[in-house]
């Protein structure tokens, strides 16, 4: 592949990567606003094995793209995986097929990783495909834990979503950055080994940017750049392989990463929780989700010998109170018990 040697423009050391899977209607829609507002960006499309007409619609309409198509379905994480192996850019920008880029988006994100050597990921502002005056489920004002790491944004807690008026127009370290799109350097994701394969697909950025934050680096919220994210493009929220892909890696991610003095108690209490929402659950009658929650905890149960490994690998260390984006209590609590909807409300700065 071409390298960004004497490529012209201001990101050409960025190649941003576009994983695809039968994804030619958001290749056809969204594809050309990439290319417009790329900046000297190269644009790689990583074909996961797609049986519709994916591959003959970049060869007919977007020539300029770069294809590189990979054998089988490998998922979304190792799917990225062996894409990125094969490219050489200073930085990686991973982008789902669903995002729609706006004018100037892309060069605050890498001049904020040029300017700031510790920081080896940013995200941008993510709103509403649909609505953008509100913030989008799978990132918005970037990505926050609470202390038994439910996933959170600042402008979204669980479905309620903010309006953007400007509040988090900010940059800041953050817990996790969106998998819909961050920049993340290459040196940093090839230290790690990219993201966990055996996920496939969800939290998985989450896991990544805690091995970042665990082997010493940055993850940032860059909140003067902004996309549009569809959501839902791969699975429905509603859908059961959902339920279990993040019941499952939402296990997994706390037992490889979670620090050696708080490991045991908050796999406890999310051992708790977790069969309090498969009671949920069962008694509203979604009886596939309440299965999904006890396949998911079988097969964290299953595979333990190999999380033990990863989290061997990963070298958990830090608390807490040291990781940036963690709120030190219960979101579940928060949002249910006191009817906290809003970031601002959780008394975090």
């Amino acid at each position: 592949m071409e390298s960004s040697a004497g490529r012209a423009g201001a990101c050409a050391d960025v190649a941003i990567v576009i994983l695809n899977w039968n994804g030619a209607h958001f290749l056809r829609r969204f594809l050309p606003g990439v290319l417009t507002h790329a900046d000297g960006a190269r644009v790689i499309v990583a074909d996961n094995a797609s049986t519709d007409d994916s591959v003959e619609l970049l060869a007919r309409e977007f020539p300029s793209v770069e294809l590189l198509l990979l054998d089988r379905n490998f998922g979304f994480c190792e799917g990225y995986n062996q894409a990125l192996a094969q490219i050489d850019s200073a930085f990686y920008v991973l982008l789902n097929s669903d995002v729609e880029v706006t004018l100037g988006w892309l060069r605050p994100l890498r001049s904020l990783l040029e300017a700031s050597p510790r920081i080896a990921a940013v995200q941008p502002k993510i709103l509403a495909h649909a609505d953008p005056t509100y913030f989008e489920y799978a990132g918005a004002g970037g990505g926050y834990l609470d202390r038994l790491a439910y996933p959170f944004c600042r402008g979204r807690f669980f479905d309620t979503l903010e309006k953007d008026q400007g509040q988090y127009d900010d940059s800041r370290p953050v817990a996790w950055a969106s998998g819909a799109c961050f920049m993340v350097r290459k040196t940093a994701w090839r230290a790690l080994g990219g993201l966990e394969p055996a996920f496939f697909a969800h939290m998985e950025e989450i896991d990544f940017c805690w091995r970042l934050w665990n082997a010493g680096h940055e993850v940032w919220y860059h909140g003067i750049s902004a996309v549009h994210h569809v959501g839902g493009g791969t699975l429905p929220k509603t859908n059961p392989r959902k339920t279990y892909l993040n019941f499952r890696n939402g296990l997994a991610m706390l037992y490889k990463n979670a620090a050696p003095s708080e490991l045991l108690a908050s796999m406890f209490q999310r051992l708790v929780l977790d069969g309090v929402a498969g009671i949920r659950f069962l008694l509203g009658g979604q009886f596939a989700d309440f299965w999904a929650v006890l396949r998911a905890h079988f097969s964290f149960y299953g595979k333990f010998g190999y999380w033990q490994q990863q989290r061997r690998a990963a070298r958990p260390r830090l608390t807490v109170a040291a990781r940036p984006g963690v709120y030190d209590g219960s979101l579940v609590w928060a949002y249910f018990a006191k009817g906290r909807r809003k970031f601002s409300e959780l008394g975090l700065r």
